[in-house]
Order: structure tokens, then C-alpha cells, then sequence
């Protein structure tokens, strides 16, 4: 094994760390719609998850290379800077899990790395065209290509199950959820594994343990698998409870198009090199197949408070990073006063959600908030799907669930803090 100073050794227990909480921050992009839909029990889909992402870590190492080589210089970069950069991921991530938000651990990441960078060594120390091509364009396109692709596969499953029983037709769309959540999960490996591979990595160069250029070694692809595979056992329940509840209601045909569409993009980045947010292609996929189904829509009041914490994943960490390069630039004091931090402050988070658990137990509680004002305005005006309604004599508002608190067909005040 390479030569390790005491600083470097908690750098790479750090970036194992950031990776655990990686794993249960993402859980839900491949396993929430399975569970919400029943296809498979809460502890058996995070199982499943959790090794299936430990063999995706080992099935390349295109995404790792494009952390450790091309997103910012390698020269003039000490552990120090990676540090920072995941102080700040890490904190990001911890933050959103507590109010369930699914924001994107990729992003944590790259966003610590270019904030603790700049800190150290300016502007010049991040590869403006890798930044935009791999990063930004990608983090805008997954979704929409997700999303249009789930609405498109969710309109084809109900076509060709138009003729076929709804209990047979859910039945084997569950089947199929079970192979698609599959997928995602070993695409996340292939992704988001690999993140943590190359901070390993660029730590270990610039420590002057590895060569520059050098690949990962085995031993950071195997520690950093098994790290993301833990955390995806532990389950991240209250993001996993927003994806499969909170934004939308999904039937298995429409949870099948969107593990699908999901898996489909980021297995197609992996291969190209792209640091895709797995978080941002599966909520878009969510979002996609609830609109891909008629009388099916979206809850917007829970979409825009996950697209601004999208928005301010990158700098919001970039800020804490480059904060924490700077108090390190006091020596030894820096760095266990930035550890203390650190350390304090995922203990305060870990404490305040044990003010309400959510757990196995209660992640598919129906608990969701009533729909705003536009998702109640678009149900209302959306034609259900043939045989809800077809009834002689029913009132089409009687087939319309009411929101909780509300006798069927009666129509509810539009809550006056809803979007």
C-alpha cells in the first residue's frame, strides 16, 4: 500500500464517510418508487440496493477518472483542499436528508472541491471546460431527459395493458420493478461509487502517495464500494418517504417507466465519463411517469423546494469548503478545529432527526401534504383513466379522492401557503 501520513489517513476515512452518507442519501433514487408501490418490502429493496451498488463500483472507472484528473489541476492541490471539500460535502448532505429533500451528493461534492480549490489557489485551479461539459450540462439535461422519457415509457405500459385486468397488469409491473430498481442500483455504483474513488485518488496525489494520472488502486475501488453499499443498507427513509410519496403518486407501471427511463441515463453517462447526479435523473423520472399517467400529476410545492436546494447545492458547499480551507491555513489548530466542526455538527443533525423518526416502519405512511393550487386545478380538469369514472349514474367528483380531512366530492380550501 501506498506511504500515508497521519493527515491523508483522515482525509481518506473523510471521503469514506462522505461516501456511507452518499449511499443512504441516495438510496431512494433506485428503491423509493419500488417501496411506495409494495413490489418489494422496505428492508428487502435496501438489501438489494446495497449489494448490487458494490458490484456497479467495480464495473468501471471513467466517472473517477474524470474527478481525480480533469476537474480541477492537480498541481498545487494538497489534502487539505480535500478535506474542505468534503467537510462541505458531507454537511450538505446531512442537512438535506434531515428535511428529506433529494438534492445531489455528486454535486455536494464537486462543489466543496472547487470552492476549497479556488480558496487555495484561485480561479485557475478548476477546469472551466470539464466543469461545464461534465457537470453543469449533464446536471441539466438528466432530468429533463429522464423525466420526458418515463412520461413517454409510462404512456406505452398503459396502452398495452389497456386490455389486459388491473390487478394482473400491476402484478407483473411490480415483477418488472423489482429488475428495473436492480438496474438503477448497479448504475448508481458505476456512478456515484466512483465519485469517492477519485477523491481517494487526488488525495493520494497530491499527498505524493501515487503518481499523477494514476488510476485508482484496488484497495480505494473495493473500501469505497463497500462504503456506499453500507450506506445504502442503512436507508435514507425520509428522502426515500419525499421520492415514493412526497411528489407524486405512483402505480407499479409507472414506477417500472421510471426506474427504467433513470437507470437508462445513467448507465449512458457512466460509460461516457460524465459525473452525473443520479439524484437529479430519478426525481425527473419520478416526476416524468406521474404525469405520464391521465388524472396523474405532480406536487409542485414539494418539486420547487427540491429544485432550489439543486440550486444551491454547488455553491452552498463550495462556501462551506472554501470556508474550511481557510481556517486550515492556520496548521494543525485549523484542521482539528475544522474536525471538531465537522464532527459537532453531524452529531447536532444526527440528534434533531431523532426528534421524528422515520424509519422501515412508517416510510410508506400516507402521510404526504394535501396538494397545492395547481395540482388540485389539474386534477380537476384531467380526464381519469378509462373505467374509474365509467360508471352509470356516478358523479364524476365522487370518484375523485378526497384529500385527507375531506368527505369525497366535497371541495376542499386551497391552503393559502400551497404552490
Amino acid at each position: 500500500m501506498e506511504h500515508i501520513t497521519l493527515l491523508l489517513g483522515i482525509v481518506i476515512i473523510t471521503a469514506l464517510v462522505f461516501d456511507f452518507t452518499n449511499g443512504f442519501h441516495d438510496t431512494a433514487n433506485a428503491m423509493a418508487t419500488t417501496i411506495s408501490t409494495g413490489a418489494l418490502k422496505p428492508k428487502t429493496a435496501v438489501a438489494m440496493s446495497a449489494v448490487l451498488n458494490l458490484v456497479g463500483a467495480f464495473m468501471s472507472v471513467e466517472v473517477a477518472k474524470t474527478i481525480s484528473k480533469g476537474l480541477v489541476n492537480e498541481e498545487g492541490i494538497q489534502p487539505e483542499v480535500i478535506y474542505a471539500a468534503l467537510v462541505g460535502a458531507i454537511l450538505w448532505n446531512l442537512l438535506t436528508w434531515l428535511v428529506g429533500l433529494p438534492s445531489s451528493s455528486s454535486h455536494a461534492l464537486m462543489g466543496g472541491l472547487i470552492g476549497a480549490a479556488v480558496a487555495s489557489a484561485g480561479l485557475g485551479a478548476v477546469n472551466g471546460g470539464t466543469l461545464v461539459t461534465k457537470v453543469l450540462l449533464p446536471a441539466v439535461a438528466a432530468p429533463i431527459v429522464a423525466g420526458v422519457a418515463a412520461m413517454f415509457a409510462a404512456k406505452v405500459t398503459y396502452k398495452l395493458g389497456r386490455n389486459v385486468g388491473e390487478k394482473t397488469s400491476a402484478k407483473g409491473y411490480r415483477a418488472g420493478q423489482i429488475a428495473s430498481a436492480g438496474l438503477v442500483s448497479l448504475a448508481h455504483g458505476t456512478n456515484d461509487a466512483q465519485k469517492t474513488m477519485g477523491i481517494i485518488t487526488l488525495a493520494l496525489i497530491a499527498g505524493g502517495a501515487l503518481a499523477p494520472d494514476a488510476d485508482p488502486p484496488v484497495w480505494v475501488i473495493v473500501s469505497a464500494g463497500v462504503a456506499i453499499a453500507l450506506g445504502t443498507y442503512l436507508g435514507g427513509w425520509r428522502i426515500i418517504r419525499t421520492m415514493g410519496k412526497g411528489l407524486t403518486d405512483l402505480q407499479p407501471q409507472q414506477g417500472f417507466a421510471a426506474q427504467t427511463s433513470a437507470a437508462a441515463v445513467i448507465l449512458s453517462s457512466s460509460n461516457l465519463g460524465f459525473s452525473l447526479s443520479t439524484t437529479h435523473s430519478c426525481s425527473g423520472a419520478v416526476m416524468g411517469a406521474g404525469l405520464g399517467r391521465k388524472g396523474g400529476v405532480v406536487r409542485w410545492s414539494t418539486a420547487t423546494r427540491m429544485f432550489v436546494a439543486w440550486g444551491l447545492t454547488l455553491p452552498a458547499a463550495a462556501l462551506v469548503s472554501a470556508l474550511a480551507e481557510l481556517a486550515m491555513r492556520t496548521g494543525d489548530v485549523g484542521v482539528a478545529a475544522v474536525t471538531v466542526f465537522l464532527v459537532g455538527s453531524c452529531v447536532a443533525i444526527w440528534l434533531i432527526s431523532r426528534r421524528q423518526v422515520v424509519d422501515h416502519t412508517n416510510v410508506t405512511d400516507d402521510d404526504a401534504e394535501e396538494p397545492g393550487v395547481v395540482t388540485t386545478a389539474i386534477a380537476a380538469v384531467t380526464v381519469p383513466p378509462a373505467g374509474v369514472a365509467a360508471v352509470a349514474g356516478t358523479d364524476l367528483k365522487a370518484t375523485i379522492p378526497a384529500p385527507v380531512g375531506h368527505a369525497a366530492g366535497e371541495t376542499p380550501a386551497a391552503p393559502a401557503a400551497a404552490v
